[in-house]
């Protein structure tokens, strides 16, 4: 093995652990991938004998790309004005992918990455780092700027917002299968108490994407208001199947085999509290739906 390949096989062991950094920091597989890809360009320019800590190193790398992407996020306005949705994490009801357990790690739901996206670039770094992946405040200060105490400022920020936001969801799938199975069926039925029973009076229904009278990007607020919305769109209930979304239970709607929507649900104490839906056509036909061809 010459030293290109031996360095290969090294980045190759730290793959997983390096896109799913870059997943959390960005919210989308595709930057990830773009972030985990730099950290490979640039460790080819570097003298890797003289590197101590490979892991940590390409972790440092990929914080950086994807703190700078983020950046550029905010200066370019590239998200969405109004609501933006992450990437959903799509599998068959049968179990997750395997490659995507990696990335959804413990409890790294769909309702996390939206609040993870309220933060400041920094924020966010900082709490994904030292939060989710135990990096200690040292090691991510010179890569956000600040001492090693500011650091340990942002990421309790952070955390205060992601625990003050975040909803705990109940974690059993077979409890959340039987709200979103009753969801569908009062969906499909046209039968507006019965929506309203599995909803929570406080729920938030946030989308992207979307046909009219929706607006490209919205939020709708309260079981009445997010159970009209519902009913307005019962005649795709047949088109719909159960899927897991971010390893919970969720719905994928696919009329002719064609992607329309993924939703993702967050439920607590046996009811709906939040609705993430997915139906922009272009980040639709991004996505890794093996599940339509089951």
């Amino acid at each position: 093995m010459d030293e290109r390949d031996w360095l290969a096989h090294r980045f190759e062991e730290h793959r997983t652990h390096l896109r799913a950094v870059a997943y959390r920091m960005l919210g989308s597989l595709s930057d990830a991938d773009d972030a985990v890809q730099e950290a490979w360009i640039r460790l080819n320019r570097t003298d890797a004998s003289e590197v101590e800590n490979l892991g940590a190193w390409l972790t440092t790398v990929v914080a950086r790309v994807s703190l700078n992407t983020l950046r550029s996020r905010k200066v370019r306005r590239e998200e969405p004005l109004g609501v933006g949705m992450p990437e959903p994490i799509v599998d068959s009801t049968d179990g997750v992918d395997p490659e995507h357990e990696a990335l959804l790690g413990d409890a790294v739901g769909l309702a996390l990455l939206v609040v993870l996206d309220t933060l400041s670039p920094a924020e966010r770094l900082a709490f994904v780092l030292h939060d989710i992946f135990a990096v200690p405040f040292d090691e991510i200060a010179p890569i956000v700027e600040r001492s090693p105490e500011a650091t340990r400022q942002l990421a309790s920020r952070a955390r205060r917002r992601v625990r003050g936001e975040q909803p705990v969801p109940d974690a059993d799938l077979e409890t959340q299968r039987r709200v979103v199975e009753a969801f569908l069926k009062a969906a499909r039925e046209g039968d507006f108490e019965a929506l309203m029973e599995v909803l929570d009076p406080d729920i938030v229904l946030r989308a992207e994407g979307g046909e009219p009278p929706a607006p490209p990007s919205h939020e709708v607020h309260g079981a009445r208001a997010v159970a009209e919305q519902a009913s307005m769109y019962s005649s795709l209930a047949p088109f719909t199947r159960l899927a897991l979304v971010h390893g919970t239970v969720g719905l994928i709607t696919a009329p002719g085999g064609r992607p329309f929507s993924v939703l993702a649900f967050t439920i607590r104490d046996g009811r709906i509290v939040e609705l993430d839906i997915l139906a922009d056509p272009a980040r639709l036909a991004a996505l890794d739906l093996k599940v339509l061809d089951g």
